[in-house]
């Protein structure tokens, strides 16, 4: 098998092969433009990593992959347009770059070409990748909408904040791992199992990445500190204190989540401090390591050779490590 930078590599020289500018230029251009920034290229590192895992040449699945970072580049084009966000990966956003209706365009023209690249496949195998690919893509769509709902809603739960984050962001974690293995033609159970190891492995991501946006160090954690505090996120942190605390503690935490000041750094501190002394932040700590031990026990249950298991638990502990 390769190393996870051997696999970022191949997938790179597969994306110059197959997109390129072509007329008219005011489609194409913003495509290669999103895809060519970088970013980690982990979820189609993952479907070329469980190609190889179940005995099959990481090559016959690097259009299935390649169709992964192009709906996943698609969906941060069209979130960036609903988000009027100037940046992605430190460069222009494409609708700032050129306008929202060639943003619009592009990302549209992306996603169809995600679904040309399966037509590589014959038989089986494009049923179940299209299939499993529009599960997912609608569900993808489905954790945006409750995300965007969320902002409004005063009676968000536990359950439908765990549901919005494995629909916008574990789900496609686990479609990766599975594709590779339907191209590699392995079993029904080590398809379905590979897939809930990538999910339940994508949750407790997500829920360390709403830790760390609080408690973590901007210096390794790379975003703002206290982010989703100041734009009034109802995050894992904010639900379960509203759960734990008392009435007083409650109460404030709500109305510090009903003004934006224009300095943040109290409103950051006190918010905080009230995730702590409830013991949410506690229990998300333990939730994250709940789901990741769940995830490497789906693991552990896969029959393959112990050999094989191991790339996939070594990036599963460099992903929750932030080395990836």
């Amino acid at each position: 098998m390769l190393s996870i930078s051997q696999y970022r590599e191949a997938i790179i020289d597969y994306l110059h092969e197959k997109i390129r500018v072509k007329e008219p230029a005011n489609l194409y251009e913003p495509m290669v433009y999103i895809l060519e920034q970088g970013g980690k290229r982990l979820r189609p590192v993952l479907v070329l990593m469980a190609t190889e895992i179940f005995d099959c040449n990481y090559r016959k699945a690097l259009d299935a992959a390649l169709a992964i970072e192009m709906f996943h580049n698609f969906s941060l084009v069209h979130d960036d347009i609903m988000d009027d966000a100037p940046l992605r990966r430190g460069e222009q956003t494409v609708h700032e770059k050129w306008d929202i209706n060639t943003g619009i365009l592009s990302g549209d023209a992306m996603l169809i070409n995600a679904y040309q690249l399966f037509e590589s496949y014959e038989g089986d195998i494009f049923k179940e990748l299209s299939t499993l690919f529009t599960k997912t893509a609608i569900q993808v769509c489905e954790g945006q909408q409750y995300d965007i709902d969320f902002e409004t809603r005063d009676n968000v739960s536990i359950d439908d904040y765990l549901l919005m984050i494995e629909y916008k962001t574990a789900v496609l974690v686990g479609a990766s791992l599975q594709m590779g293995a339907i191209v590699a033609g392995t079993s029904k159970e080590c398809k379905e199992a590979i897939y809930q190891y990538g999910r339940l492995l994508g949750i407790a991501f997500q829920l360390q990445d709403d830790y760390l946006d609080a408690f973590g160090d901007p210096e390794t954690f790379g975003k703002q500190a206290g982010g989703d505090i100041i734009e009034n996120k109802k995050t894992f942190l904010y639900l379960k204190t509203l759960e734990l605390a008392g009435r007083s503690e409650s109460l404030q935490l709500e109305h510090l989540y009903s003004i934006s000041p224009a300095e943040n750094s109290g409103k950051i501190e006190a918010v905080k401090a009230l995730f702590e002394s409830s013991g949410a932040a506690e229990l998300t700590r333990k939730e994250i390591e709940n789901y990741t031990d769940k995830a490497f026990r789906i693991l552990d249950k896969i029959e393959l050779p112990e050999a094989k298991k191991e790339p996939l638990r070594k990036f599963g502990h460099m992903l929750m490590e932030r080395q990836v």
